[in-house]
């Protein structure tokens, strides 16, 4: 479905959970948030109904966040109810590492088709600064673990949180030393992020051409996101950039978010949301079908036209990203 300004609609991205085993500077306070109900979380039966009313509209594409999703119990069950799906061409999933290496092999025998790794440094101290948990060796054994799973993309995910040259630098070489994608991304002034430091991308490309040589633009697609990827010489992985501070992609958004407890969210930016819930409890099938397309369908068409991330006045979602879902 396209909303009223062309852009072709067809990604979905479902927070499972507001629950994290980590807690970093950008996401969340260090005793952690206030954590939604159980009973207020859609099951998995819940998120599987709602995904099978709106492929009918045009989304194709799913992608589990959190908090972390893996945290969640069997959350290889629902990647492969949603991999039922006909209409679904792709499921993916947002995760930090630290119980990957223990559910790899469940989530893929699921189908899982993609897996992000948000990890922000490779040193141990500075690991233990951003997220204040213990566990760096646990994300790098889940890497090590899912790239016996050929089938399976990989991507790392940093938010460049620590400016020196020589975190950022060991970070991209997670590229050249594995087949993977590293793909930074720019802090966006959301919950806590407001209050973090971070280098601009165009910062970073030049610091990583520094010291590996020259980037040359990837046109290729490399999965739902706007992110824009160069090549480097002996890397088997591409270095990618999300800028969405300094390279505004607002023309090229193809998502809508939904949030752990039934929310549709058009926008990271805005408060703005319409509750799927009261539609997913209806009684008659026929009506609750109707009703969850007619309330994805407003949420598309209320789709605003671009972030105001430059102008912080006028922000207006004031929730953690945990809650909200990345």
């Amino acid at each position: 479905m396209k909303d009223k300004y062309g852009r072709e609609i067809d990604y979905l991205r479902i927070s499972i959970t507001d629950r994290c085993n980590l807690r970093c500077i950008y996401c969340m306070p260090e005793d952690g948030i206030c954590q939604v109900s159980h009973k207020e979380i859609l099951t998995y039966d819940e998120i599987q109904r709602i995904c099978s009313c709106i492929t009918t509209l045009g989304i194709k594409k799913i992608k589990l966040t959190g908090g972390e999703p893996l945290t969640r119990k069997n959350c290889s069950t629902l990647v492969r109810m949603l991999k039922e799906l006909p209409e679904i061409e792709k499921v993916t999933l947002t995760t930090n590492g630290m119980l990957l290496k223990e559910q790899i092999q469940e989530l893929a025998e699921a189908g899982i088709d993609n897996i992000n790794i948000s990890l922000d440094t490779v040193d141990k101290a500075k690991f233990e600064k951003i997220t204040r948990r213990k566990g760096l060796f646990k994300v790098l054994e889940g890497l090590e673990e899912a790239l016996k799973y050929p089938n399976i993309g990989l991507k790392i995910n940093c938010v460049p949180v620590v400016e020196e040259p020589e975190n950022l630098v060991a970070v991209a070489k997670l590229a050249k030393e594995y087949p993977i994608h590293v793909r930074f991304i720019e802090m966006m002034p959301i919950g806590y992020g407001n209050m973090s430091e971070s280098i601009s991308n165009e910062e970073l490309k030049e610091t990583i051409r520094k010291h590996y040589g020259n980037l040359t633009e990837d046109f290729r697609v490399y999965g739902n996101g706007p992110a824009v990827y160069y090549s480097i010489e002996g890397f088997q992985g591409n270095v990618g950039f999300i800028s969405a501070m300094h390279g505004k992609f607002c023309n090229l958004c193809n998502r809508i978010r939904m949030t752990s407890t039934g929310d549709l969210k058009p926008c990271l930016c805005y408060e703005q949301r319409w509750a799927l819930k009261p539609a997913l409890r209806m009684e008659n099938p026929e009506k609750r079908q109707e009703e969850i397309q007619n309330i994805l369908r407003k949420s598309i068409e209320n789709k605003p036209q671009m972030h105001c991330f430059e102008d912080t006045r006028q922000v207006t979602e004031s929730h953690p990203m945990g809650q909200i879902g990345g």
